[in-house]
């Protein structure tokens, strides 16, 4: 366990979830790391103490902007882009790296992850699969050097657009069958719904409408962007 891993923090207030993140990080049993965390225009002040990172502020130009700042700054072997919600397991990152280790033709590494109390089982990487579902999350060990950079223009699915771009690249990736995170309600994921809402008849009440219509019309983004 040489290989230094990058490990990018893209953040917008939230001090507390950030300040647990941070916690879970320096908490791993993998060592060598470089943590940067990108400032997106907070407007609360987000010193850290008694963590040795990099603090990086910008304007507020969004999560895809963040990453790739960071992105830009890293100087790992690989890279991790790691919301500022997410609290890893302790032995997330040896784990990730062990799997990419053992697996040199592929590009990168993923897990099942918690979501408050929901359980989110991926599956093996299919690139039909991924074509019909959104199942990656932005938490996932990468080789830097098949990194990509992050489409700034979407507001949604940024993560099925950042995997299927680099599945259309050939870059392949693997699974490991384990639940190495959770993400902490109230952030990146607060507006998630279960899957009956999006099919009749709940997909028309009031409360749930206009959500599903904002859902389906940056899905049909995706559909476009990537001819699917």
């Amino acid at each position: 366990m040489n290989d230094l891993i990058s490990i990018i923090i893209p953040v917008y207030n939230h001090k507390k979830a950030l300040e647990r993140a941070l916690d879970s990080i320096f908490s791993q049993t993998y060592k060598n790391i470089e943590v940067i965390v990108i400032d997106d225009g907070s407007s609360e002040e987000l010193r850290i103490k008694n963590y040795e990172l990099r603090m990086v502020r910008q304007e507020n130009r969004g999560a895809p902007s963040a990453r790739n700042r960071g992105l830009d700054q890293a100087k790992g072997e690989y890279v991790i882009f790691w919301d500022a919600d997410v609290i890893g397991e302790p032995d997330m990152l040896e784990k990730m790296y062990d799997a990419l280790e053992s697996n040199p033709e592929v590009s990168f590494v993923y897990s099942n992850f918690y979501f408050g109390y929901k359980s989110f089982k991926l599956q093996h990487f299919n690139i039909t699969a991924l074509q019909h579902d959104n199942y990656i999350h932005s938490t996932s060990l990468i080789r830097y050097k098949d990194a990509i950079k992050w489409d700034e223009l979407l507001k949604r699915f940024q993560d099925w657009d950042y995997f299927l771009s680099l599945s259309e690249q050939d870059k392949k990736g693997v699974w490991i069958d384990e639940y190495l995170f959770k993400v902490l309600p109230g952030g990146t994921m607060s507006s998630w719904l279960p899957k009956f809402a999006y099919k009749k008849p709940w997909k028309y009440l009031p409360w749930v409408s206009g959500r599903v219509r904002k859902y389906e019309d940056d899905r049909a983004v995706i559909f476009l962007k990537h001819s699917l």
